[in-house]
């Protein structure tokens, strides 16, 4: 007796954690987050901001099918991986792209959107200072008076470090660059295979670079986190890191080897992304395993941003903001309430045929359903603080259909225990033999229901998505509350001399259950009239093939 209440208590115990970790974590999203304590809602039903984005061509450009396609699926991903959820990515007119997001978009999410993210690494032949307009006036002027001329005969670059490449010409155009041509959408995407004439994204550097060496296109992952020192400690500076692969890894390799030991500023390569530089960093190992990070003043926004567009790939197309304006709901509040409606029209349903069905073991049923409702919503709303998830209308109806879902383990379980009071067993040995039986099955049900869910997740988009993944929630908290409290009530009830008597109301009653025999295929001669025949009656259509056969044998000696 002692160690079943040890039993219960441990259950118990941690069904109050689990639920208590939940709340907490809610309580620390709405203290330190700006989280909320009730589920953030989706563009269906709260509205949000539609962006559209226009590709950015040349004359004579036009944009493919194809493009727009990779461009659509590449979007998705990065809006997804900024935790936005239930987002709308389409085309419109075989142009544009139409971004709806639920609720306000913020800089770092614009950023995702239209940004190319395109990634070179070039080796730095030169660098000085931005140019100030009056200094660029006064090279342009000396420039005018002596024209720079190319000598035919000169070198040609033996790699991409050779100063071979810094031409007459080349050196007049790096001598009157003006940072403030990066912005220029007319400015277009330069060649890879020849230098780069460029500026630090904060427009203070002007960079002459060499061929690209390593392409964006290498990057085979990228993730980001704090620095560290050769001992592990953190710097407090975020960094990117990059994982190459196998042709990026040798190409990698290559580069480091021969600008390892070259002079400054020739021992750097300039990681441009987008036209500008991010960072040039000297290369001061060579790398020959395919690992890097880029380090620069990042912000955590910023490092989290980069590392998504770079894991995810660069748009085939750049793409700038046509337009960006609210949008309202597309169902709103009354679908909303239609839901929430439906949803304790179901309750009820499932509540009464419970106690139609169980009698006061229907109670059992009842607690355990409002605990599953308030472990359903206290992780739907921390997601919705922390994770960035978003409840639409097909999410909710994933929640009304995991009520059914729900009940049906506690039908299972309750059932298996009635098998065994059939068998003649008591009460509080039937409540751990049908655990036994029924455990099982729940666990293969509750695992096809996971499945199914988890299939319908990676398969599917949009809100079909908050469907799937609400399923795959109030599976998981289904077998938690089966296991933690479901089951342990059980075994405290069958303690009570209200249900251990077999009270009628008790919905366990022996008698009324058709026990009326002493073990499979023994039966006592059952009672020709009244409720004893009821009984007699119940208990042979529940027999199986075998105990039938038994019977009949024994019936026959007799």
């Amino acid at each position: 007796m002692a160690k079943a209440r040890a039993r219960w208590g441990r259950a118990l115990i941690w069904l109050v954690a689990i639920g208590a970790v939940f709340a907490g974590l809610n309580w620390a999203s709405v203290a330190t987050q700006g989280g909320s304590w009730t589920p953030r809602l989706a563009l269906d039903l709260e509205g949000g901001t539609q962006v559209i984005l226009e590709p950015q061509l040349q004359e004579g450009e036009q944009v493919t099918e194809e493009q727009l396609n990779q461009a659509v699926e590449i979007i998705r991903q990065r809006v997804d991986a900024s935790g936005v959820s239930e987002a709308e990515i389409t085309t419109q007119g075989g142009q544009n792209i139409v971004v709806a997001i639920p609720g306000e978009v913020d800089d770092a999410t614009m950023d995702r959107l239209q940004s190319s993210a395109r990634m070179e690494f070039r080796p730095v032949l030169t660098v000085a200072a931005a140019l100030t307009p009056d200094e660029i006036a006064t090279n342009q002027a000396a420039q005018e008076a002596t024209p720079p001329v190319d000598d035919p005969a000169a070198a040609t670059p033996a790699d991409a470090s050779d100063l071979a490449w810094i031409t007459p010409t080349l050196q007049a155009a790096y001598d009157t660059f003006d940072c403030a041509a990066l912005q220029d959408p007319e400015r277009g995407e330069q060649p890879t295979d020849e230098p780069l004439i460029t500026c630090s994204e904060d427009g203070t550097a002007r960079y002459l670079l060499g061929p690209v060496e390593v392409e964006g296109s290498d990057i085979s992952d990228a993730s980001f986190g704090q620095a560290t020192t050769s001992t592990g400690a953190p710097t407090g500076e975020w960094e990117v890191r990059l994982q190459f692969d196998s042709q990026g890894t040798e190409a990698f390799d290559e580069v480091t080897s021969r600008i390892t030991s070259l002079e400054s500023p020739r021992n750097q390569f300039g990681v441009v992304l987008d036209g500008a530089v991010v960072i040039a960093p000297a290369s001061n190992a060579v790398i020959t395993n395919g690992e890097a990070s880029i380090t620069g003043g990042f912000t955590q926004a910023a490092a989290s941003s980069l590392a998504d567009q770079l894991k995810f790939g660069s748009l085939p197309i750049g793409f700038e903001v046509q337009s960006e304006e609210t949008i309202a709901a597309t169902l709103g509040e009354s679908q909303l309430q239609a839901g929430i409606i439906a949803g304790l029209i179901g309750l009820l349903l499932v509540i009464g045929y419970s106690i139609f069905q169980y009698r006061a073991l229907a109670s059992v049923t009842i607690a355990s359903l409002f605990i599953a409702a308030g472990l359903s919503y206290l992780v739907i709303t921390w997601l919705s603080s922390a994770e960035g998830y978003r409840l639409s209308l097909a999410g909710v109806t994933g929640l009304i259909i995991s009520i059914g879902l729900i009940a049906d383990s506690f039908i299972v379980y309750f059932e298996r225990v009635r098998d065994e009071l059939r068998d003649g067993r008591a009460l509080t040995s039937a409540v751990e033999a049908g655990w036994r039986r029924a455990w099982r099955t729940i666990l293969a049900s509750k695992a096809l229901n996971l499945l199914a869910a988890v299939v319908l997740y990676l398969v599917a988009v949009g809100n079909v998505r908050g469907f799937a993944f609400t399923i795959g929630i109030t599976a998981i908290i289904d077998l938690i509350v089966v296991a933690l409290f479901t089951h342990p009530m059980l075994q405290l009830v069958a303690r009570t001399r209200f249900f251990s008597s077999g009270h009628p109301m008790s919905g366990l009653d022996p008698k009324a259950l058709g026990a009326v025999y002493r073990g499979r295929a023994q039966f006592r001669d059952p009672v020709a009239a009244g409720k004893g025949a009821t009984s007699s009656r119940e208990a042979q259509r529940r027999q199986s093939i075998a105990e039938r056969k038994a019977s009949a044998s024994a019936e026959q000696e007799r």
